[in-house]
């Protein structure tokens, strides 16, 4: 448990360091910022009038999102600190970007936040058991008997994460907009 905590505590604070780097760069580079988040936005498409809808879209990007972060940790234990650092990065240039065109911080928290709060930390348990799992093959004399001891840890932090993931999609679609007020 205790490596568990440690990782992930670890993975949160790469999460934070990488959005306080967004948000600067956003802040001190608006021109080429601007461009990405228009690109952003893009990928991110149109919402559904259907707040269901959105619900099963987000929950669906959401678990697969989740999976690559877990499943990334098996190159070297690195990919789920790519994926997390790049996450927390481009919520701090979306958060950089709109507090430098004059939104209100009350209006960006309130987009962000209520779901942000159960969505963040199950992207970085999910994480945590991409990490632990590649340290199980890593540590292990039998390489095959590591995997799936691993394997094991890493699949019921992912099935913890897709729990939260429910809850923060169902947040995201129904709740987030009427708090912000963008919906």
């Amino acid at each position: 448990m205790g490596e568990i905590k440690r990782t992930f505590g670890l993975l949160f604070g790469a999460f934070f360091l990488s959005l306080f780097v967004g948000i600067a760069w956003a802040v001190v580079d608006t021109s080429t910022i601007g461009k990405l988040v228009e690109r952003i936005a893009q990928s991110i498409g149109t919402l559904s009038p259907s707040p269901f809808h959105n619900f099963l879209r987000i929950f669906l990007h959401n678990t697969t999102v989740a999976a690559m972060v877990t499943l990334s940790g098996l190159f070297f234990g690195i990919g789920p600190w790519l994926m997390v650092g790049f996450n927390g990065l481009v919520v701090g240039i979306v958060v950089g970007y709109f507090g430098k065109r004059g939104f209100p911080l009350e209006k960006i928290v309130l987009a962000l936040v209520p779901h942000g709060v159960v969505e963040i930390p199950a992207f970085i348990l999910a994480g945590t058991g991409g990490i632990l799992w590649y340290r199980e093959i890593k540590r292990a004399e039998n390489p095959g008997h590591g995997f799936k001891k691993g394997m094991k840890i890493a699949l019921k932090l992912y099935l913890v994460s897709v729990a939260m993931l429910l809850l923060a999609a169902f947040i995201e679609a129904y709740i987030t907009p009427k708090v912000a007020g963008i919906g």
